[in-house]
């Protein structure tokens, strides 16, 4: 297997008018494993990926991909080096096929076309949507929407892949089908994911590690069950019912 490659966030800040949204966070993440960003409603959790993937500026911190500062880079230069992400709201194209939208990420990462329709074409069985590949983004349901997003997400190629709430929106259901997805790809793609959600559950049981942010700063970083039984995430966050 290739030699793992790390993403390295050091001492990250970011305040917007005195606020600070993200305050001082360091965080690692290593291509095999699923790290989970949780937190409460304006703990800074999209504001940090938003800076991480190169659309908001830092005020202060590093973020460095093997060793390779990317912070400060625009956003497609974050993206080849090896960083993708998905979006809370779905952005797909919802008049391409479900082939053009993922040829589309191919494409717009350096694939030429003709390799990027068979690597599309592959990427859709792998996420579940091979025989949809012909039919409009916007015809298909929320959950099949989120995995078209994720497979061009894919198309990239990345290191890393940030998901932004990939379960907002889904039914009990389709966050089972998203957890069974998404679980084995660290080690089939040599991928690391970092992926922020509300659905404790679904945290529960993808995630190899927990990192809690609560007023933009860290209060916890651990597996889930020492998440889980940390005093400061239960008052902040998870509630006493959850312990």
């Amino acid at each position: 297997m290739a030699n793992h490659s790390n993403l390295t966030v050091a001492h990250l800040a970011k305040s917007f008018a005195g606020l600070k949204a993200v305050d001082d966070v360091s965080l690692t993440l290593t291509t095999g494993e699923i790290l989970g960003l949780i937190g409460p409603n304006g703990s800074g959790k999209t504001t940090l990926i938003n800076i991480v993937t190169g659309l908001l500026p830092a005020s202060a911190g590093s973020v460095q991909i093997d060793g390779r500062e990317v912070c400060g880079l625009p956003a497609h230069k974050v993206a080849h080096a090896g960083l993708a992400r998905t979006f809370q709201t779905i952005r797909l194209f919802k008049e391409l096929t479900c082939l053009q939208n993922v040829e589309v990420g191919a494409v717009g990462a350096g694939v030429p076309r003709r390799q990027a329709e068979r690597l599309a074409s592959q990427l859709l069985e792998e996420v579940g949507l091979g025989a949809h590949a012909g039919k409009l983004a916007r015809s298909l349901t929320f959950g099949d929407q989120r995995r078209l997003e994720i497979g061009r997400a894919l198309a990239a190629s990345p290191k890393f892949l940030l998901l932004d709430e990939p379960a907002a929106g889904l039914n009990e259901a389709e966050t089972n089908a998203l957890l069974t997805f998404l679980a084995p790809l660290p080690a089939a793609k040599s991928i690391g994911i970092l992926v922020v959600d509300h659905d404790m559950r679904l945290m529960m049981n993808l995630c190899d590690r927990l990192h809690v942010l609560n007023y933009g700063r860290t209060i916890a970083d651990g597996s889930p069950e020492e998440v889980r039984a940390d005093p400061a995430v239960i008052a902040a966050y998870l509630g006493s019912s959850a312990a």
